[in-house]
């Protein structure tokens, strides 16, 4: 034992010795980083590609024209996001509001209790013990008669089961507006420790007054980092009527009433959701996965224009469709996609409206439904001449509309085309265009997490 120890040491003598003294060597962290692929996700490596559409406007409709661009490697989910999916950050939202009302009604159970620490938080901000499990059925009275005020109640109920009002599923999260920093005259001087005298910030805020969600744009000065932060409280249920309201004169009951609720539309693709809605779903997605994991990954995030239109190509510079051919049907005359072949022809495809996520070949990414079934939310603001403004290296169009800001100003690019739309809507360059809050039957997403390294 003895002997063992002394060689131990003349070792780590040798290694210190020839450690180069006064040399760069490094913070000393030797060991390389490797970055574990993310659940459901495919690796898209970075590159250049002809970006804009290959053919002619079928409405016609000025198009951008082509440019090369290159864009840095990214991860992207396999498939859209399902109602599966969806429904674990809507239960999340149910949750995490039902916990937080038992602590206010001083059930301290249900409040995490640390260890050797004494928390002086309020019931409004103490910490929750998620390992507490929610019993909706439960006999305990006072737990019974705070979980009640998530139903609907007196005569917004009907008969006697039980339905959720979706009206309480509301979630808060928060950002710092990059754009506001950005801006010339909001530039920190590192000398004086402060902002210039005419910094000033334009910010969203959301509060609650009297049960009613108030989204207000304010002008404040630029003093610290907290003037940057806006706040947006939403609504993250996933609106069903537009079943109804989108196709008038057309039996779509059925999906209204069941779309989202019923398992056997799990594997669909989530709908009726605003790029509000989408953005909410990409924040928690991010703290979800930071809050299981030592190391913090890149935020979850919608793809840029760019990034959507060069994974669907999927590494085919000049392909039209994701598939790669120049037309929507294979050599045995099957469909390739889920779309609108011809008028009232809609279930040529197989399809009727939407389909199971996966129910067709991946593109050499190995990515799902690129074209057809829904079209899909990206983050860039829509301009028919984007590509006159944008960069050649990560080019993206985007703004970030306030509150306060005219319906234009709102206009997000849209991508990939649907279950409702012609085969010229599939094309990888082809885009068209949505306003942040809106919700479509026809309208789905997918996110994407920038890649850390080459």
């Amino acid at each position: 034992m003895k002997k063992n120890l002394i060689i131990i040491a003349v070792a780590l003598l040798i290694v210190a010795c020839n450690k180069p003294a006064g040399e760069l060597v490094g913070s000393g962290n030797k060991s390389k980083f490797f970055e574990a692929q993310p659940e459901g996700m495919a690796f898209i490596k970075r590159g250049s590609f002809m970006m804009g559409a290959n053919d002619q406007s079928a409405i016609g409709a000025m198009n951008d024209q082509q440019m090369n661009v290159s864009v840095d490697a990214f991860w992207m989910d396999e498939t859209e996001i399902t109602n599966d999916k969806y429904k674990q950050f809507v239960n999340y939202v149910r949750d995490s509001i039902a916990l937080r009302a038992l602590v206010m009604a001083g059930k301290d159970e249900f409040r995490l209790k640390l260890k050797n620490q004494t928390d002086d938080a309020t019931p409004e901000t103490a910490r929750l013990n998620w390992r507490m499990k929610i019993i909706w059925n439960t006999k305990d009275e006072e737990i019974r008669k705070v979980l009640e005020s998530f139903y609907y109640q007196n005569d917004n109920a009907i008969g006697n089961k039980k339905q959720l009002d979706p009206t309480k599923l509301q979630y808060r999260y928060q950002w710092i507006n990059s754009d506001q920093a950005a801006l010339t005259k909001n530039k920190f001087n590192v000398n004086t420790g402060a902002y210039g005298p005419d910094a000033e910030v334009r910010v969203d805020t959301s509060y609650i007054e009297n049960g009613v969600v108030k989204n207000i744009t304010i002008k404040r000065r630029l003093v610290s980092r907290k003037d940057l932060i806006s706040t947006k409280i939403i609504n993250v249920y996933p609106d069903t009527i537009m079943w109804l309201r989108d196709f008038q004169f057309s039996y779509n009951d059925p999906k209204m009433r069941m779309y989202f609720s019923h398992p056997g539309f799990s594997r669909y693709p989530v709908v009726g959701v605003t790029w509000e809605q989408a953005q909410a779903f990409c924040q928690w997605r991010t703290q979800y996965f930071n809050n299981t994991h030592y190391v913090e990954g890149q935020d979850y995030r919608l793809p840029t224009e760019a990034e959507w239109e060069y994974a669907a190509r999927g590494g085919r510079k000049l392909a039209l469709y994701p598939w790669g051919g120049n037309y929507v049907r294979d050599s045995k005359g099957c469909f390739l996609a889920n779309f609108k072949p011809m008028r009232g022809s809609y279930t040529d495809d197989m399809g009727t409206t939407t389909m199971k996520v996966a129910s067709f070949l991946p593109n050499d990414y190995g990515l799902y439904d690129m074209a057809g079934n829904v079209a899909e939310w990206t983050s860039s603001a829509y301009n028919t001449s984007s590509s006159t403004i944008v960069a050649d290296l990560n080019p993206n169009f985007q703004y970030n509309a306030k509150n306060d800001d005219k319906d234009e100003l709102k206009r997000k690019t849209v991508k990939g085309g649907s279950w409702k739309d012609i085969a010229y809507y599939l094309q990888c360059g082809v885009k068209t265009y949505e306003y942040q809050f809106e919700s479509r039957p026809y309208i789905g997403f997918r996110c994407v997490r920038s890649y850390n390294g080459e």
